[in-house]
Formats: structure tokens, C-alpha cells, sequence
């Protein structure tokens, strides 16, 4: 037996099985489950008989063309040979494919009588098998997350999930990066408000055979890229008679100051001083005050460039007066999702000691009716002086936008401009609800979210800024119309973004439309029921490319 290896801790330490939704008392902020990095195989290590442990999981990938014999991979052989069980015989009578994704538990039996001496006796009595399909990253990160569904309740997992049959960087690097990612990606919960809870925790993650440098740094971006996406799920699944603009503001500010970074909040008076016409007139209709709010990141060695990260903040939305459907209002909450992401974005950017300087703008507001709500047919006043008629007022995302940009662009100095939003419908009908549409005045921003989007499984889709549906956003008695009256030209995702586009100036620009990858009706690999938190990791990984 090989010399024990220390295990590498990633992220708070506690004891295994704890749980990862402490966090704060209004449950935002919490840490996903622990990563240990362990440098014994499953041949020797000593976590297996020190009782621990409650499972390992091995991993099995398809049969090859012409072939109907599942492939184990590392550490799949070595486990069966130390219990002294055929796994892939087990694997194909439980019908395992192989495919990302899957994961069957094996329950091992317990002897009858002292006299009975079972080979895995002294082990973990569960083995959970995972496929890992082509053992690309978009693969590990579904086995990941099968294997953090499977074990949720457990107090520690032991896995080979994603080792590597030889340790070449960035190979090894890469696959326990997109394990950990999707195992800490599924394994987030929404928080219960009930009085009492039988939520299982996730169970602390070991990686058998994996303590390199290289490795750890690799779980470690994963990590942060995770925190990052549950904070945004946190935020966007918190009950709006909770979340106000308010209560948006003081989280942004109470998780910017633990961070050591530069906030400033401007409130009613600030925002009626300065001109932000389409935030007050969206905010009028609520009893709960809009805010904007500005969280900026500046490394130490440099300020690089300066990427400035607008989000839709509409703490809920019924439309206005022009009202919504009840269904369609009930997963409204989630209508803040954009300014989540660009908070998470810009607190990951600091963790990460990303090199360039990153600046979150938030326009808080909530779209309600009552006797102050603006209307269709009224004509605002945005920042900077740009008159916009008011056509739809369930079309509020694009007006607290273009305050927000248009105060970017005019104080902040961006080099870029990116701004996020559950904006259009039209994006869901277009692209469905795993893309995000994507536009941009600049060729290689838009390249780089792309690559992005690819790597981390958030995927986009580039849309064309179609110059001919500019008379969509024309107006006989204002400087603009929001919202097109003339359904004929339709493209309601590309006239939204042309909009936008007139409060960018000359800077580079991106528009994200994450309305349909913003939400999901149920859970499916790494995304979770309710806010995904889909864009917090694309921006990061983007941000640390960023030349």
C-alpha cells in the first residue's frame, strides 16, 4: 500500500455531510458542498475502510462501434477487483448505457452471522455507477451531476469520476473541473421558507487518484464559477414580497463590502436628480422604491480593461397596466435574474483576481399597478435626455436598461458594455430555452462570448441587429417607440436590442436575452428547477480570457 496522501480541501471547511445551504439568514449566500482532492487511488486509499465514506462512484462509458460490452475507465477495474464484483456485469443487468448522466446505486448486502466474511466487507456499501458518454466537458459535467442527485443525502462520496488513465495537463485539469462543476451545479437546492425542512444535504465530494497543482487550481475555478451561479439562483428564487429593490440594493451592498468592493446605491431622490426618467416612471405604480446600484472591481495590479456589466433588475413583474396573465406572472420573481448576474459576476471577477477592471450596474425596480403607474401612450425622459414613447408597459426591462446604459456609457468609461436581461419572449420562440440570443456592435466581443458560451455549456446564439426593423423603434412624437406598434415586422428579440443599441454611444457592446435559459421547469443535468443562473459562468470564464 502506497504512503497516505494529504486531501487537498477545497472551499469552507466543515464536517462531512454538513450542510451547504446555511449561508445567511434570508438564505442568500450560501457555499456549495465541499471538493476534497485526495492523491490515493481506489486501490489503497484509506478513506474506504475508515468509515467515512458512504459510497464510492466509478464511471463506465458506451460500448465501442460493433461492440455491446460497456468500457470501464480508471478506476472502474480497480474497484471491482477490491470488492471482488463484476461491475460491468452489474452495469449491463441494470440496463447502463454508459450515456452522460446516467447513475445506478448498488446497494451492497450486510452478512447474516458472524461467520460470514463478504469480500467488501469494511467498505462503503454503496457503488454508484456513472456514465461519462464521450468524456467531453459537456459529458462530465452531466456525470457530475448525476452523481450529486444520486448521493444528495450521503455524507461523503468517493469518486473516479472523470480520472484520466494518464496525468497530462490540461486534460486531467479539465475533466475534474467539469466534473466538479456540474456535481456542485446540481447539487444546489432551492431555499424552503417553510417553518420546518427535510431537504438533504449534498454529500462532500473526494476525488480518488487527483492532488496536482494543476488540479486544484481547476476545481478551484469551478468552485468560484458555481458560487457565483448559485448566488444568482439565490437571489432570482427569493419571494418578491421579500425582494424589493431595496432589499436588492442592501444585498448587493452587504456581499460588495464583505468582498472589499466599491458600492454605490442611488435611491428616489438620487435617480429623480439625475435623470433617470424610464427607472422612476417602471418603479411609480409600486409602494416599494426603485434603486440602482453600482459594485465595481479594480485589481491591484493594473485596471487592464474595463468591462462594465448592466442587468435587468425588475424585482417583479406584473406588467403594468399593461397587465399580465396570472400564469404568466408566477415565475416573475425571477425577472431580476439579469442584475443577479452581473453581481455575481463582478464579486467571482474579484475572487478570481480577474486582471481586468469589472463594474456590475443593477436598475432596481418593480413593475406593479397603481394610481402613480405609467401608461401607454405617456412619453419619458431617459438619462442623458432621449425621449422614448411608451407603447407597452409590460415591456419595462428595455427602459430601466437604457437609463443604465445610458449612465455607463456617459460616467463609467467603459471599454465594453455588456448588458444581461429575461428580456423578450420572442428570444424563447426563436431559440427555445437552452440559448440565449446574443447581439453585439463588436466582432471580437461577441467571438469571445461565444467560445465562452461553448466551454461552459451556457450556450448563445449571435442574432442579427437587422438595420431594416429600425422603423420598428421610430416614433411621430418622441426621439423613440419601445415597443413596436406594426406587428408586421416582428423579430421582437432584434427590435428590443436595436432599442438598446441607441443608449450604448460608440462603445463595444453586448446584449444578452437569457429569457429562455434564464428559467426551467424542471431539473435536467447541471441546471436546477426555477433560476438557472444561467450567465454568471459564460461572463466569468469570458472576463478571464479577456485580452
Amino acid at each position: 500500500m502506497t504512503p497516505r496522501t494529504p486531501a487537498r480541501r477545497t472551499g469552507a471547511d466543515r464536517a462531512p455531510g454538513a450542510s451547504a445551504a446555511r449561508g445567511s439568514a434570508s438564505g442568500v449566500g450560501r457555499t456549495p458542498p465541499t471538493v476534497v482532492l485526495h492523491g490515493a487511488t481506489v486501490v489503497d486509499s484509506p478513506l474506504l475502510e475508515d468509515g467515512s465514506v458512504d459510497a464510492v462512484a466509478v464511471q463506465v462509458a458506451p460500448a465501442r462501434p460493433g461492440d455491446d460490452v460497456l468500457q470501464p475507465r480508471t478506476g472502474t477495474p480497480e474497484a471491482a477487483a477490491r470488492y471482488g464484483i463484476d461491475l460491468a456485469e452489474l452495469a449491463e443487468r441494470a440496463g447502463l448505457t454508459g450515456a452522460a448522466g446516467e447513475a445506478f446505486t448498488v446497494h451492497l448486502p450486510q452478512p447474516v452471522g458472524s461467520s460470514v466474511v463478504l469480500p467488501w466487507a469494511g467498505l462503503p456499501a454503496r457503488i454508484v455507477l456513472v456514465g461519462v458518454g464521450d468524456e467531453s466537458p459537456t459529458a462530465l459535467r452531466r456525470a457530475g451531476a448525476a452523481l450529486a442527485r444520486s448521493t444528495r443525502g450521503l455524507r461523503r462520496v468517493a469518486a473516479t469520476v472523470g480520472a484520466q488513465t494518464h496525468h497530462v495537463v490540461p486534460a486531467a485539469a479539465d475533466a475534474a473541473r467539469a466534473v466538479v462543476e456540474g456535481y456542485l451545479l446540481a447539487s444546489y437546492t432551492v431555499p424552503r421558507m417553510a417553518s420546518s425542512s427535510d431537504d438533504k444535504a449534498p454529500a462532500e465530494l473526494v476525488l480518488l487518484g487527483r492532488d496536482a497543482p494543476e488540479v486544484a487550481a481547476a476545481v478551484d475555478a469551478a468552485r468560484v464559477a458555481a458560487t457565483a451561479t448559485w448566488l444568482v439562483r439565490d437571489l432570482a428564487n427569493t419571494p418578491s414580497n421579500v425582494k424589493d429593490p431595496a432589499w436588492m440594493a442592501e444585498r448587493a451592498r452587504r456581499l460588495a463590502g464583505r468582498a472589499g468592493l466599491e458600492v454605490e446605491v442611488l435611491g428616489p431622490r438620487e435617480l429623480a436628480a439625475g435623470g433617470f426618467g424610464g427607472i422612476l416612471a417602471v418603479g411609480a405604480g409600486s409602494a416599494s422604491t426603485p434603486r440602482l446600484v453600482r459594485v465595481s472591481w479594480t485589481p491591484a495590479a493594473g485596471p487592464g480593461r474595463h468591462v462594465v456589466v448592466v442587468g435587468k433588475g425588475i424585482t417583479y413583474d406584473t406588467g403594468g397596466l399593461s397587465i399580465k396573465p396570472r400564469e404568466a406572472m408566477v415565475p416573475m420573481k425571477t425577472d431580476m435574474a439579469g442584475a443577479a448576474v452581473a453581481l455575481a459576476t463582478v464579486l467571482a471577477a474579484a475572487q478570481a483576481r480577474v486582471p481586468h477592471r469589472v463594474t456590475a450596474v443593477l436598475p432596481l425596480a418593480e413593475n406593479h399597478v397603481g394610481a402613480a403607474s405609467y401608461r401607454p401612450g405617456d412619453v419619458l425622459r431617459l438619462y442623458g435626455g432621449t425621449t422614448v414613447e411608451v407603447a407597452n408597459t409590460d415591456a419595462e426591462g428595455r427602459l430601466v436598461l437604457a437609463d443604465a446604459l445610458a449612465w455607463a456609457d456617459a460616467t463609467l468609461d467603459p471599454d465594453v458594455l455588456v448588458d444581461v436581461a429575461t428580456l423578450t419572449g420572442a428570444a424563447t420562440l426563436g431559440l427555445g430555452k437552452q440559448h440565449a440570443a446574443l447581439y453585439g456592435t463588436d466582432d471580437a466581443v461577441v467571438t469571445g462570448l461565444l467560445a465562452a458560451a461553448e466551454r461552459t455549456g451556457e450556450l448563445a446564439w449571435h442574432m442579427p441587429l437587422v438595420d431594416d426593423y429600425e422603423e420598428a423603434v421610430r416614433s411621430s412624437v418622441a426621439d423613440l417607440r419601445h415597443v413596436p406598434v406594426d406587428r408586421h415586422i416582428g423579430g421582437g428579440s432584434i427590435t428590443a436590442a436595436l432599442f438598446l443599441r441607441r443608449f450604448v454611444g460608440a462603445r463595444a457592446w453586448a446584449h444578452l436575452d437569457i429569457a429562455g435559459p434564464g428559467r426551467a421547469p424542471a431539473d435536467k443535468h447541471e441546471v436546477t428547477e426555477g433560476a438557472t443562473g444561467y450567465g454568471a459562468r459564460l461572463l466569468l470564464d469570458w472576463l478571464t480570457r479577456l485580452d
